[in-house]
């Protein structure tokens, strides 16, 4: 489909001949993906549509306690320090963006009084600003005011490298201006295709002022609200122990009529992802268990005990193994994994190209996952017009070999492979789950027979995921030879997403280990690529520069990419909840109910 018809086509949705809905199916067909299609509407002046979920409620209160259970416990509750999903999670009860993410795709406001459009003035047609007018008569929690100095400091806050904020890269490259009490503009410093990312979905959570001003840059780890957050949300904060219990009560100031339904909500960190299915699905102890990474037979089971349902949808998110090309057994100037180190055998593109042949993806998604994922060779494969349809996978021992063989790497008499004195063993670790200790089993599997040995390592999901910089078995530190996690693309455009693949988003001590790129893996094209999208309004020539950058990791085979993740939750039967494979689960607490 040519940009004429897809003209002619927004045209028809525009004087009400063609339903929003049926142009999404015809780009899909296409393979345009229905969070692109929906842009595309925004971007011509086609209003976005409402909430995926209809709230019925007719007053707020009442619903009595929701029990939510994250398996992996959040140990803070400030979005902009939350490396981890969970923490992110957490304060998304508490705090708020300007606008999130539904799923379909579409830009859902919260504290914006409406989505920015060219119509109503909010886009400027050369990309270089967005206008947001905010809602008036929203209060914080402590009662004072929300206004537009709440998001401009915000901005300051994160842009500050002293901050050293895990959501830097959406704030310090703009400019943010007040234009009065209940409006802010962003300005970009070229023209910016995908504006919807700063005080958007996850990065772009608004802090307020008045509790935070004291406590900004090197200070900004010392803020008390750090772990007792006052928000905006619908839910006021009660107690927090980390790595345990979350409680809230009713936000009886609510800024949306009649929400929310619920007067308590407590949320119940601990334990693993087969225990909380189970806490939903059959004993029906508790409403909602987030990312249900069992395998799915299990869960089929699990389903039959009638409690509760479990909840599937799409999402960029990928389960991928990282192979470290620095040295995680070097310390230099006080952190181990240093760009200014090299993996002394890892940094051989062909050890690294090996061991992409030695990872059975069908197997795992058919014996393990499930509805849970697709195997796939991209990083990136949300929405499809962003993947790679150049790279493919095989599951092939014998190429592995051969590989190895010819790059010089022989065998010694225990069977693992060596040369000038450097063996082929490996620190595997990931977080500890059932699927995920499969799968390093069906890994050690084939590595073994390729002359590898591989030594598994299982942390703590609480640890492993934390934010605490002090921790040495978090996966940002990366103190091993390779890693394996799901990461989760925060938003139907892959372009912050992949900024996982650029050089100054490399985690280091001086950034906390909460740089982007956990890899340290950096190519000049990559940069080069990337910035180049950054700019680009033309949508095909755009995508093409965010596969390059994908496929160059991806073809280092530094980034080895196993499953295309959908988002699967468990609620009760009589749970309406609002499951985005875009947001945070709790992107739309308020509006969840009980029928």
């Amino acid at each position: 489909m040519n940009e004429q018809q897809i003209r002619g086509l927004v045209a028809d949705v525009k004087d009400g001949t063609l339903s929003r809905r049926s142009f999404i199916k015809r780009m899909a067909a296409v393979g345009i993906a229905a969070p692109i299609a929906s842009q595309i509407l925004v971007w011509n002046d086609v209003a976005m549509a409402n909430a995926t979920l209809q709230y019925k409620p007719t007053k707020a209160g009442g619903g009595g306690p929701l029990k939510v259970l994250l398996w992996q416990a959040p140990t803070l509750l400030n979005p902009h320090f939350a490396s981890g999903t969970k923490d992110q999670i957490a304060s998304r009860i508490f705090y708020e963006p300007l606008a999130g993410w539904d799923k379909e795709g579409n830009l859902i406001p919260c504290l914006a009084a409406e989505v920015p459009t060219k119509e109503n003035g909010g886009l400027s047609a050369d990309g270089l600003s967005v206008t947001w007018k905010l809602k008036q008569g929203v209060k914080w929690h402590d009662g004072k005011p929300f206004t537009a100095d709440d998001v401009v400091f915000t901005w300051e806050y994160a842009k500050d490298p002293a901050t050293a904020a895990y959501t830097t890269g959406s704030y310090k490259d703009i400019k943010v201006e007040k234009v009065n009490d209940h409006a802010i503009k962003v300005i970009f410093a070229q023209p910016t295709p995908f504006w919807a990312d700063p005080f958007v979905g996850t990065v772009g959570q608004i802090l307020p002022k008045h509790r935070f001003a004291d406590y900004v840059g090197a200070k900004s780890r010392e803020a008390p609200d750090n772990l007792k957050p006052v928000g905006t949300g619908p839910y006021k904060f009660v107690e927090f122990k980390p790595g345990d219990v979350l409680t809230g009560e009713r936000n009886t100031d609510y800024h949306i009529k009649n929400q929310p339904f619920f007067d308590t909500l407590e949320v119940k960190g601990g334990g693993d992802a087969v225990s909380a299915a189970r806490a939903v699905l059959q004993t029906g102890e508790y409403d909602y268990a987030w990312n249900l990474q069992v395998e799915d037979e299990v869960l089929k089971r699990m389903e039959t005990g009638g409690r509760g349902k479990v909840s599937a949808v799409p999402a960029g998110d990928i389960e991928f193994i990282i192979l470290n090309t620095t040295d995680p057994w070097t310390e230099v100037d006080g952190e181990r994994s240093s760009v200014k180190t090299k993996h002394p055998t890892l940094s051989d593109p062909k050890v690294r190209e090996a061991m992409n042949y030695l990872i059975d993806r069908d197997s795992v998604q058919k014996f393990i996952y499930g509805r849970g994922g697709t195997a796939t060779a991209s990083f990136v494969n949300e929405p499809k017009r962003f993947k790679s349809t150049k790279l493919k996978y095989e599951f092939n021992i014998e190429k592995a070999n051969k590989i190895l063989d010819e790059a010089g790497w022989k065998k010694g008499s225990d069977g693992v492979r060596e040369k000038d004195g450097k063996k082929l063993k490996y620190v595997f670790q990931t977080s500890i789950n059932a699927p995920r200790q499969k799968t390093q089993a069906i890994i050690k599997q084939a590595c073994q027979r390729a002359g590898i040995e591989l030594e598994l390592k299982s942390v703590t999901a609480s640890v492993f995921f934390s934010s605490d910089v002090a921790n040495p078995d978090t996966y940002t530190k990366l103190y091993v030879d390779m890693e394996m996690y799901t990461t989760t693309q925060p938003q139907p455009d892959p372009e912050r997403f992949l900024n996982q693949c650029v050089s100054w988003e490399i985690a280091n001590k001086e950034n906390k280990w909460l740089g982007r790129n956990i890899s340290r893996y950096s190519d000049p094209a990559a940069d080069e690529a990337y910035k180049a999208a950054q700019k680009e309004l033309d949508p095909a020539k755009r995508a093409a520069l965010l596969i390059k950058v994908n496929e160059i990791f991806c073809e280092a085979h530094v980034l080895l990419p196993l499953l295309s993740r959908t988002r699967v939750a468990a609620a009760a039967n009589n749970i309406m909840h609002d499951h985005s494979g875009w947001d945070v689960d709790t992107w739309n607490l308020a509006a969840w109910y009980r029928t």
